[in-house]
């Protein structure tokens, strides 16, 4: 057996799982509007399970109705009426010999109500969510208790082989723990075994009344605050790594059976869910001291993307076992691929968070087309009988295309006009820390050669070379090309750059002052790379604010790292010319301002480059356009559009 720690059985009280793999809970929102479980649910957990996975968690799940909601389509677990669809998930999961506990959740300040009031230990607002909050009486937080132990008793009965306390990422147990958002002076406050009390007598509860039913706490074990993109009040020091240990210590003899170890709160919440710049294992180091001072198994978290670094920390006794969200969204089919000995095969999470920003729509996921609509997609069909089909353009699109062409049984040409894989993601994976936007790349190359992808790098596709093939369809993908306004004086002269002529690192500067026009993503990470480089930054938009329509989690990551280059922003200022030496900017009220520059770099947006398009339209009959070729969009939405006309063509 490949990595045999990793794949070795595991004991959570009186459960055993196949192996040392959890499947951390993520906010679906794919619940039924009643909350009760979907089919899509079903779906998504099932082949999770079918992928092999030791211990799915199940995502947050409501167990108070009058102020505990996350969201429209959030589980919930509030009443029985729950109990029949939740045992039809258990059995989804137990049919291929998964299990699967339900996490109980509460929100706390870090969600809206009906009425715009939270409830919370001592009323201190979330600095992110900013609403207003009320301290519970001693009464209701009674009350909540025995809603946790209720829920954990429909959970049994419905056939769930468990459940997971949330008393992480900020939500209302973690808020409890904390001596920056519990200043209670009832016996639910005071010292950290006095704030842990909640948990205490949730955890009690549960035993009173389920016996040895299995229980899984989920900490923040450091909130980090001193890192909060947020103005946290002075000498709050928050829930640090020490206390922590202390409560772990404490509260497991009360019959916690297993600890799952995270960090952050929503005013950290890089800390929680990353971008893409932290590193693998960061935060293992935590799940590593709490495993030192406890004698049931620990679960470490923290950007674990590879079997082989999963398998040396579980070697290395620093943990007993991972906990794997994002991971799994992108592919279902870690552990199966890992134990089989084909990890080149396993599509890894790039930490894109686009999952994160676009969570309340449903669950999904920037490099697996199907995460979130398995239900849909699942009657793909291998009736390419080798049929010959011509892929254009090998970024996120193409390459996404010319795959699952290939699994379906076509016999797939892949023209690429550049010497690499990849496209914008490629280009996306230069600036610091970005590595990991390679990743695709590499996935898609191994996968090609699998499956016999002729692959042709260095080779612009012409409608004489299509017509050799005799395809029966066309894909085209050749993607964006720059906005650059030819009404802007000096637009065109030699010292004007785009982002990718640097991304690409055909043109470096080196102590250089650069003017970066636009502060999107992509002109962030520009001057990232730029900065890194050692040059000065005067970072311009017509915007009010720095990086307009950008998630804020990646945009507050580039601007910490962007800060020790100690950019100039210049937010709120349109760029009226281009000089030899410098840029002229006019700001909202109509005053000008020159700024000095070595350098100018546009990142004023793409738009499609469908020129070959249009022609092969005149040549061939089934023709389909996919990617920013045909409509602008992110990763998400290129390999989305890939994957469905290459899943739907006939």
């Amino acid at each position: 057996m490949n990595y045999p720690n990793l794949f070795s059985p595991l004991k959570i009280g009186s459960l055993t799982i196949r192996n040392r793999v959890v499947m951390g809970a993520m906010g679906n929102m794919t619940a039924n509007p009643d909350q009760t479980v979907s089919d899509k649910e079903i779906a998504y957990y099932a082949a999770r399970a079918k992928g092999g996975v030791g211990l799915i968690v199940n995502e947050v799940t409501r167990v108070n109705d009058e102020h505990g909601m996350m969201g429209d389509r959030q589980t919930s677990v509030t009443d029985d009426k729950f109990i029949p669809d939740l045992k039809r998930l258990a059995d989804a999961v137990h049919y291929y010999d998964g299990a699967i506990f339900v996490q109980l959740h509460h929100p706390g300040r870090q969600t809206a109500v009906p009425g715009g009031m939270c409830a919370t230990p001592s009323g201190v607002k979330s600095l992110l969510i900013n609403w207003p909050c009320f301290e519970m009486t001693t009464e209701q937080v009674e009350e909540l208790v025995k809603q946790f132990v209720d829920g954990a008793e429909r959970c049994k009965k419905a056939g769930i082989d468990g459940v997971e306390i949330h008393a992480a990422h900020g939500y209302m147990l973690n808020q409890f723990l904390s001596p920056y958002t519990n200043k209670r002076t009832d016996k639910y406050g005071g010292s950290p075994q006095k704030r842990a009390r909640i948990i205490q007598e949730i955890v009690t509860g549960i035993r009173e009344r389920l016996g040895d039913y299995p229980i899984m706490l989920r900490i923040s074990a450091d909130e980090f605050l001193e890192r909060s993109v947020f103005p946290i009040p002075e000498n709050e020091t928050g829930l640090k790594l020490e206390e922590s240990i202390e409560i772990v210590k404490y509260l497991v003899p009360f019959g916690i059976d297993a600890v799952n170890v995270s960090a952050g709160v929503y005013e950290t919440m890089n800390e929680a869910w990353e971008p893409v710049s932290y590193p693998e294992g960061w935060k293992v180091y935590l799940a590593e001291e709490i495993k030192k001072v406890i004698d049931v198994p620990v679960f470490a978290v923290g950007v674990i993307r590879n079997p082989e670094f999963a398998e040396s920390i579980i070697a290395q006794g620093r943990t007993d076992g991972v906990t794997i969200a994002r991971g799994l969204l992108a592919d279902p089919e870690w552990c199966n691929k890992a134990a089989s000995g084909r990890t080149d095969e396993i599509r890894r999470c790039i930490s894109c968070l686009n999952c994160m920003e676009t969570m309340f729509d449903g669950i999904n996921c920037s490099v697996n087309p199907r995460t979130g609509q398995e239900w849909f997609y699942n009657d793909i069909e291998n009736n390419g009988n080798g049929r010959c089909v011509a892929v254009i353009g090998a970024g996120p699109a193409g390459m996404e295309a010319a795959l699952t062409l290939a699994q379906r049984g076509f016999a797939v040409t892949l023209f690429e006009k550049c010497d690499h894989l990849g496209g914008q993601v490629w280009l996306g994976s230069k600036p610091p820390c970005k590595e990991k936007m390679g990743w695709m790349g590499e996935y898609y190359e191994s996968m090609f050669k699998k499956l016999n992808v002729d692959v042709r790098l260095n080779t612009p596709a012409t409608a004489e070379e299509i017509k050799k093939l005799n395809p029966h369809a066309v894909f085209v993908a050749t993607g964006s090309k720059p906005v650059i306004p030819g009404s802007i004086p000096g637009v065109s002269d030699s010292n004007v750059y785009t982002t990718e002529e640097i991304l690409s690192g055909k043109t470096t500067f080196s102590n250089k002052k650069i003017a970066v026009i636009g502060s999107g993503l992509t002109g962030m990470e520009t001057a990232e790379l730029l900065g890194s480089m050692g040059n000065t930054l005067e970072i311009v938009d017509m915007a009010e604010e720095i990086g307009p329509g950008a998630y804020w989690q990646p945009l507050t990551d580039i601007k910490k790292k962007l800060g020790a280059s100690n950019p100039e922003y210049y937010p709120g200022h349109k760029l009226l010319e281009i000089l030899q030496d410098g840029v002229v900017l006019e700001d909202k009220d109509g005053n000008k301002k020159t700024l000095a520059a070595d350098a100018v770099v546009l990142s004023l947006g793409v738009k499609p480059d469908n020129q070959l398009a249009d022609e092969l339209k005149k040549e061939f009959t089934n023709v389909i356009v996919i990617g920013d070729a045909n409509h602008i969009g992110r990763i998400k939405q290129a390999v989305a559009s890939g994957y469905r006309e290459a899943y739907r063509l006939r």
